[in-house]
């Protein structure tokens, strides 16, 4: 019985990991369009796919700041999903 435990256990953890590594090259692809996106916009003036990256940056950007203290906690939690 401890042995069934283990494969079960085997067989969850390779599923997480599968999925993870779905879930982190699918934000590395992402991560990867934004910068061209902002540059499609800066070069034709127009939205990609109808999402206005720059627009929806900006009032990000202008939510975190208006927040005072809780839009720098929320800031700080945002910077570091983006470093290692």
């Amino acid at each position: 019985m401890p042995q069934n435990k283990q494969i079960k256990r085997n067989n969850m953890d390779s599923v997480f990991k599968m999925v993870n590594g779905f879930v982190g090259s699918l934000v590395t692809v992402f991560m990867g369009l934004i910068p061209l996106a902002i540059l499609w916009f800066v070069l034709t003036g127009t939205s990609v796919l109808g999402f206005d990256v720059v627009a929806n940056m900006t009032t990000l950007l202008d939510t975190l700041v208006n927040g005072g203290f809780i839009g720098l906690v929320v800031l700080v939690i945002l910077c570091s999903f983006f470093t290692k």
